[in-house]
Order: structure tokens, then C-alpha cells, then sequence
């Protein structure tokens, strides 16, 4: 039995597809479009509900937005959330057969002769009711633990960077596929029609991070409408949004209404539902042309913003001034916001280069619940912490007193959630005495993707496009709803 798709039948129908095309997509039966004509408010009269965002939820949502802070290169699990005191016990010894259970390394460990255990160099305490673990790395992140679910018992089958990012946002370590903003963004649309529906910042920490490509929040084979639009740091926060020299509004207005006119036509004459995107994409940027300079100016922020998350805050760019920007962009009912912060990938020198990157993200992680918080916002935003996969608990190399690396570890790590219908202060899941293995409540991302649709009222399953033949979806053909975390 085939998926039932999210799209309805007048999608063909809302696009004025000619005889032509109508004859040329037979297959996808006459009785649709004939049924597309009768039910009434079927037929769009706008081309961005033509291509999706019809705000059909599967159930009440819990979350109207997320805002997902992205830790590229994978944050050490050990060294922050899953405190280890036999870690402490066994330093330097050698990672026992019975742990590793020949699992797969990546090809920087997997000659060495050697897999020394290396226990945390930072002290753990726990805080909050909820009596969590917390590194001193995150003395912010510590005050709010009663706000958060930790889940310690993620894990993935990628182990390299390029695969493991692309499965986190897209579901598929093969790249092509849509992102989970651009499936959002096609399954319930915008609540604001000044702004994109998925929005992506990004901030680096190290000097030399694994690289983010932009077809991470991509489209794949939905509509391009549906992509991610990258906003930057400086006056001109969106690519080729400005107006040439000499051009003003009025102008622009006028130059827009002779293309879509001509789109138009175009349309008319070969059914292309990319024409339709484009001629909404086109009006979208025009509308931000007014929109996005007012919601990515931070500087009437009061002073008090600023304290809460940083002096880093003031500077553009930074990842404190993105969570800065990524509350008044969900205060503007932004359905998707993504951050990227690079730089966790810590081969060598972990004590040193992670200790700088808990400095970059801490205190704005942190910020950013409260803020949320504090205005109301919380309750129907989900916020997410976390990177592709973790890393191991043996060093990468030679180990001394104060000084090891992690290689990449996908067998486990932690993320953790908050808001949005996620149960406070709890943590989900289990590993093993040595942070290798899941022992309890595993959470694959197939699961964790299948949890964040539902917590928007989306049933995982019924959210499909069908291209080249097959129904794809965000979660393959896998995953399954981690109740417990949920309110």
C-alpha cells in the first residue's frame, strides 16, 4: 500500500498545467484533477501554497517553530554531559576488547597500536532538581538544566563528517535529499509572509573548522522555494537583496510585475512548477527588502540583552549574536531557524580547543532558553543542542597528563532539547560505564527527526513527496517517536 502523500490532489491543478502536460501526466489519474476542481478552497490562488505550506497538522502541534543551535564536528560527550567516574579509574589503560567489540574506526585510529583510555580533564557537578551532570566547561548550561532533557543515548551510523551532518539535517548520509527546515517548510508553510520559512546563520569558533556546505539546508527535489536562506553577519544580511544603484523601490516593483508576467506566460505555455517557485521567491524578496533589515538589526537591543548573552553578542557574526538573532526571528514566527557553530572537531588538544568553544556557545546557549523563556516563547519553541555524532573515549594519538584528542565516535553521544512539548529536567537514555555503547533507550536520528515532526503535529509518516517514482520522507522509511521525552 502506497503512503498516503501530504500534498493534495489540486497541486498539479493550482499550477494551470496545459493540455500538454495534463496528457503527459496521465499516470497520475483524471480523477484527481477532477476531484481537485470540486472540493471547495482546493485550488490556490497564490503560487507559494501552490507548491506547498498548506498548514495541514496530522495532530495539535506542541511547537510552532525550532530553532536548532548545530555543533558541527562533534562535541566530546565525555568532556561535557555523560560524566564517567570509571573513565576516571582506568586512565591510560587499554580500551578492553569487550567495550569496543571490533567496531568500526575511522581511518585516523584504526592503525594505531595503542587505545589508551582518557578520562575528562574537567571536573563534573550536578545541578538543579533534576541532579544532572554538567562539566565545568558549561557553567551556564548549568543553570538551566531543570529547562533541558539531555538524551545520552543518540547515536548514528555515520563516522565521518560530510555523511553524518547530511543524515542529522537531511535524513540520508547521500546528499541530494531535502533538509528538515525545507520538508517544514513544505508541510506547514509560513505563519510570515515578510520572511523565509527556514533561516540559517552561521558562526565558526576554531581557526581551521570542518567546512559547511549550503545544500545542507537545500531543497533537494522539492520545490526550490523550500531552501534555506542564509543570512550573514554586516549591512547586507542577504545576498542580492539590495537594489542596484540608481534602482528604488518603486522600480523594482514595476521590473517585478513585467516578470511575473512573463513567467506567467512561460508557465502557461510549459507547466513548470519551478516558474511558479521562482515567481515566488522573486515577490519574497521583495517583501524582504523591508523585513529582514528590521529583524536583523540587534543594536535597539537594551543593554540588558547584551548581559545575558555576552559581550560576544555585540559582535556580528558571532554565535551569541545569532541566538540573539534567532529569538527575534522566532519572535517574528520563523518556523525554521538553524545555527551552525564550527569548530568541535578536536583531534589534538581537546583540553585547550574545547574549553574555547564552551566560551563561544555556553553563555548564549543558555541565554537563548531564558530569553525564550522570560517572553513567553519557550512553551511553543523547540530548541535543540547538539552535533552529527560523538567522540572517543580512548585518545587519538599519544596521551599525557593534560593533553589528548578524540577521534569520531557515532556509537554514542548527547544532545540535548528543550521547550516545544519536551518534558524539563530529565535525562533520556543510557550508556555504558565507559561512554561507548547505548546500554538503555537508544534514540537513533531517524527517531530523534520522526520526534521533532511530531512535536509539530506532523505524523513522520505521512509527510512524502513522491520523486522518480518513490514516496520519500524526512525519516526513510524508519524511525519511531520517543514518547517518554514528551509531554
Amino acid at each position: 500500500m502506497q503512503p498516503k502523500e501530504f500534498t493534495r490532489p489540486e497541486h498539479e491543478a493550482a499550477l494551470g498545467i496545459n493540455r500538454r502536460h495534463f496528457l503527459s501526466r496521465m499516470s497520475l489519474g483524471v480523477g484527481s484533477a477532477a476531484l481537485a476542481s470540486l472540493l471547495p478552497g482546493c485550488v490556490s490562488s497564490t503560487p507559494e501554497a501552490a507548491l506547498g505550506g498548506m498548514n495541514v497538522s496530522h495532530f495539535a502541534p506542541k511547537a510552532k517553530r525550532v530553532i536548532y543551535l548545530f555543533q558541527s564536528g562533534g562535541p566530546a560527550q565525555m568532556d561535557l554531559f555523560d560524566y564517567k567516574p570509571q573513565l576516571q579509574k582506568m586512565h591510560g589503560e587499554e580500551l578492553p576488547d569487550s567495550i569496543r567489540m571490533g567496531q568500526r574506526l575511522t581511518g585516523m585510529t584504526a592503525f594505531q597500536n595503542s587505545f589508551p583510555l582518557a578520562s575528562s580533564y574537567f571536573s563534573f557537578n550536578q545541578y538543579g532538581e533534576s541532579g544532572a551532570w554538567v562539566s565545568e566547561l558549561m557553567p551556564y548550561t548549568s543553570q538551566i538544566v531543570d529547562d533541558l532533557t539531555f538524551i545520552k543515548s543518540m547515536h548514528t551510523e555515520a563516522i565521518n563528517h560530510d555523511p553524518a551532518i547530511t543524515f542529522f539535517q537531511t535524513g540520508s548520509q547521500q546528499p541530494g535529499r531535502p533538509s528538515m527546515g525545507a520538508w517544514l517548510s513544505y508541510g506547514l508553510g509560513s505563519e510570515n509572509e515578510n520572511l523565509p520559512t527556514f533561516c540559517v546563520l552561521l558562526s565558526r569558533g576554531l581557526q581551521r573548522p570542518q567546512p559547511i556546505y549550503s545544500r545542507l539546508w537545500g531543497a533537494g527535489f522539492l520545490a526550490s522555494m523550500h531552501q534555506g536562506v542564509q543570512f550573514r553577519s554586516g549591512s547586507s544580511p542577504v545576498l542580492y537583496l539590495d537594489n542596484p544603484p540608481g534602482i528604488n523601490l518603486q522600480d523594482r516593483r514595476r521590473a517585478l510585475d513585467h516578470l511575473a508576467a512573463l513567467n506567467e506566460k512561460r508557465m502557461q505555455d510549459f507547466g513548470d512548477p519551478e516558474i511558479s517557485s521562482r515567481i515566488a521567491q522573486y515577490e519574497m524578496a521583495y517583501r524582504m527588502q523591508t523585513s529582514v533589515p528590521e529583524a536583523m538589526d540587534i543594536s535597539d537591543e537594551p543593554d540588558s540583552v547584551f548581559e545575558l548573552y555576552g559581550e560576544d553578542a555585540r559582535r556580528p557574526g558571532t554565535f551569541a549574536a545569532n541566538c540573539i538573532q534567532a529569538r527575534r526571528l522566532a519572535e517574528r514566527d520563523v518556523r525554521f531557524i538553524q545555527l551552525y557553530h564550527m569548530g568541535w572537531d578536536q583531534h589534538t588538544n581537546l583540553p585547550h580547543d574545547i574549553r574555547l568553544q564552551c566560551k563561544d556557545t555556553d553563555q548564549a546557549s543558555a541565554a537563548l532558553i531564558k530569553d525564550l523563556k522570560q517572553r513567553g516563547l519557550l512553551d511553543d519553541t523547540l530548541v535543540i543542542w547538539g552535533g552529527e555524532f560523538g567522540r572517543t573515549i580512548y585518545s587519538q594519538g599519544r596521551l599525557t597528563a593534560d593533553n589528548y584528542g578524540r577521534d569520531h565516535h557515532p556509537r554514542c553521544f548527547t544532545v540535548w532539547v528543550a521547550g516545544g512539548g519536551i518534558k524539563p529536567g530529565m535525562s533520556y537514555g543510557e550508556t555504558d560505564s565507559f561512554s561507548y555503547n547505548v546500554v538503555a533507550d537508544p534514540v537513533h536520528v531517524h527517531d530523534f527527526h520522526a520526534t521533532i515532526l511530531y512535536l509539530l503535529g506532523i505524523d513522520h509518516e505521512q509527510l512524502t513527496f513522491k520523486h522518480q517514482g518513490r514516496y520519500f520522507r524526512l525519516t526513510d522509511v524508519h524511525g519511531e517517536i520517543v514518547h517518554p521525552i514528551i509531554t
